[in-house]
């Protein structure tokens, strides 16, 4: 009977602990989760936010604003006598429905297909109309005014003068014009003059005399209505390796890359003055040059292309001043043409840079045309560059800025129209 007792209390026993080995298990499977929930709260644990609401978007963020005028709220165009359509800001650039994405503020000044632009940055801006024929400005008011009413057919260049509203016309079969908007005054120029450029006072302008015999062709200056003229430097056969273009402290006629002689991927530039001055002379380190003058002169941004650079554009700085020409050449470190940048000041340059570029494109600029721009702000002193919030999908033509540095004008090659970008 004991032995029975014995073995029943035994069993009961081993029955009693192995419930209690359940049930401490149990508990710790518990306390450990418990744990791990709370190591989790403390250290991993972020509390959810509201996401963000969409923004309505009631137009392609990738296109420039349709046309509209004040007053008219159905999109139908509405054009003052004399005016050209003038449409009113939008956002655009960035992706659609993004809500913290900076969008930069476009207006379109005129969505008629425009040219010869002028293109000096703190002039009023001034431009042709392909649509009808007749040059315009845009005021102080920001309001598009017609400079005149007489029409000018089939125009292919323009030469702007920086301090009057006068210009030089040329048209395809070679005839040039003096057109003097205020007094109507109108001037025919020889028809064998070419490349013009007005001097910083616009009282002369520099040319191209092209003779047909290589022997009487001549850099010339002259009064925007053609008289008092002065040879300055004869070209011979190498008008085309002449540059048009005064520079803004009146010393420099034009560059000339006809120096000596540095190799297949080297150029000596020279700087003609209008009175024979030895101005010392500067190397570029490729082909294919475009140049840009600050506003003072005293500096001057060249794009070259060259084997090592896959013959893409290279864009760099160098003196202008006639003490120091060619010193102070600095590589800016950046792919993209002279003739896509604007001075703001002598240091400040803004640029419009491919976002990529193929090899040899140097050799054939338009292959770009369908590339998009990026806006870049650089320093040329430094060399740093920022980059400033630019509609997707455009490709600067032209362009300049206002003459408080706030407001950015461009042209597109593949969107006509001139349009405005606040800095």
């Amino acid at each position: 009977m004991d032995q029975t007792k014995k073995i029943t209390a035994l069993l009961n026993y081993q029955k009693h602990m192995q419930r209690n080995k359940i049930i401490f298990a149990i508990i710790f499977i518990i306390g450990s989760t418990l744990l791990g929930y709370l190591l989790y709260r403390v250290f991993f644990y972020t509390p959810p936010t509201t996401p963000p609401t969409l923004q309505d978007v009631t137009s392609d963020s990738n296109q420039f604003p349709g046309i509209g005028g004040a007053g008219d709220r159905s999109g139908n165009i509405v054009t003052p006598p004399d005016q050209l359509p003038i449409t009113q800001d939008t956002a655009t650039g960035g992706t659609q429905g993004t809500s913290d994405i900076t969008a930069p503020i476009i207006k379109e000044i005129t969505s008629s297909a425009v040219s010869n632009v002028t293109t000096k940055s703190g002039v009023s801006p001034k431009f042709y109309s392909e649509q009808d024929g007749k040059f315009y400005k845009l005021n102080a008011a920001g309001e598009v005014q017609p400079l005149s009413d007489k029409v000018f057919f089939n125009v292919q260049n323009v030469t702007w003068s920086p301090t009057q509203n006068e210009t030089i016309i040329e048209y395809p079969d070679g005839a040039n014009i003096y057109y003097n908007f205020d007094t109507k005054e109108q001037v025919t120029l020889p028809k064998h003059w070419e490349s013009f450029s007005f001097d910083p006072s616009g009282q002369k302008i520099a040319s191209k005399s092209m003779s047909l015999s290589p022997e009487n062709r001549w850099l010339v200056s002259a009064d925007p209505k053609g008289g008092s003229i002065e040879l300055i430097e004869a070209l011979g056969t190498n008008a085309n390796e002449v540059i048009v273009d005064w520079s803004p402290n009146k010393q420099v006629v034009a560059l000339s890359t006809t120096g000596q002689a540095l190799g297949s991927g080297r150029q000596e530039v020279l700087f003609i003055g209008q009175n024979g001055e030895n101005f010392p002379s500067t190397v570029v380190e490729g082909r294919g040059l475009k140049t840009q003058w600050s506003k003072n002169g005293s500096n001057l941004l060249y794009s070259v292309h060259s084997s090592r650079s896959d013959f893409k554009p290279e864009l760099w700085i160098v003196s202008g001043d006639p003490n120091s020409i060619g010193s102070g050449r600095k590589f800016l470190q950046i792919n993209t043409w002279a003739d896509k940048c604007a001075f703001a000041d002598d240091r400040f340059v803004f640029c419009g840079v491919p976002t990529s570029l193929d090899k040899g494109v140097g050799f054939a600029p338009s292959l770009a045309d369908g590339i998009p721009d990026e806006l870049y702000k650089i320093d040329s002193a430094t060399g740093l560059k920022s980059k400033i919030p630019f509609p997707d999908n455009n490709v600067i033509d032209s362009i300049f800025l206002s003459d408080d540095q706030h407001t950015l004008y461009f042209t597109d090659k593949n969107q006509p129209g001139l349009f405005e970008i606040a800095l």
